[in-house]
């Protein structure tokens, strides 16, 4: 699988990484032997950066990605884990619970050391504790050699400016904004980046199950324009024969700018499959025609976090 550089890190990650969030049941009951197979399925095929966080499952994810990696040499995989976020409403971004997080992640996943610790969705909270306290007791964390490199994760495009102009970060990673539908991480966001040197990482080239032909989830958040011209552009990949999915996963991972996009699954059928399309041409023809239908809600998003944020 195709490989970039994570910004000034010296990380080389493959295009397409290792979502675990999906192993913490996150969105269906899963055996541990899919939760294994999903795991040896995504090494095998070359996706061996690994994303998860104790909010996934509440620490199951961080268990059972433990037990799959077991007899995997620590050198073959990239592993990157977050801390701050606990549950739906349960965020502390102390010092304290920064060194407690790191030592109990590290002792879920079975490691001595974790390659990236995020700071996760910190829209949710008043943004300059991030700056004043998580990320330097994470530095610490990293001068007692428990992380290779920092960085904090989020939404609202936003943040990324408040905290990098503030801190220095090793990497960054935003979610469902490098889609088809919505590109505001790279059209925002990339070139501040890029200047600084700070790696970029994006997340959810499905955007919440929008960009598939599976049923929409009731809890997905987006405006119900973007949601109707979703189905309408899966229904013209599907004239064309190819799967929305396909050309998301072709899409999200194809900007130069980005080390990685990572997708989730606990099926090791979809990975395989994802190893499958990306491994053919993306059809340039049709994406001009999918950029057609979604021009009307392109970067049409939903707010996240406190309002200050966004």
């Amino acid at each position: 699988m195709q490989t970039r550089t994570l910004g000034r890190t010296g990380l080389t990650l493959p295009v397409l990484g290792f979502g675990a969030s999906s192993l913490g049941q996150e969105f269906r009951n899963v055996t541990l032997d899919d939760a294994i197979a999903s795991v040896r399925v995504a090494l095998d095929h070359g996706m061996n950066f690994i994303d998860t966080s104790p909010f996934y499952g509440r620490g199951m994810s961080e268990v059972l990605l433990g037990v799959a990696l077991q007899g995997v040499p620590r050198e073959q995989y990239t592993l990157c884990t977050k801390l701050g976020r606990y549950d739906l409403q349960h965020f502390d971004f102390s010092a304290r619970r920064v060194a407690e997080s790191v030592d109990v992640s590290l002792h879920r996943l079975r490691t001595d050391h974790l390659d990236i610790v995020l700071c996760h969705d910190i829209e949710f909270v008043p943004m300059q504790q991030v700056v004043d306290e998580t990320l330097p007791a994470l530095r610490k964390a990293q001068q007692a050699g428990k992380l290779r490199f920092i960085g904090f994760s989020g939404y609202p495009q936003k943040i990324f400016r408040f905290v990098c102009d503030q801190a220095d970060v090793d990497c960054v990673l935003s979610y469902n904004q490098y889609t088809l539908q919505n590109t505001r991480f790279a059209d925002e966001t990339l070139p501040y980046l890029a200047a600084k040197g700070i790696g970029a990482i994006n997340a959810g080239p499905f955007s919440a199950r929008l960009l598939t032909n599976a049923p929409l989830p009731a809890w997905l958040k987006e405006p119900e324009p973007v949601k109707a011209a979703a189905r309408r552009t899966a229904e013209l990949c599907a004239a064309r024969g190819v799967d929305i999915a396909q050309l998301a996963l072709q899409f999200s991972c194809s900007h130069p700018g980005i080390a990685s996009t990572v997708a989730g699954s606990a099926n090791p059928a979809n990975i395989r499959r994802w190893a499958q399309w990306l491994a053919q041409p993306l059809d340039s023809d049709l994406l001009a025609e999918v950029k057609a239908l979604f021009a009307p809600v392109h970067n049409v998003g939903h707010a996240e976090g406190l309002p200050e944020n966004n």
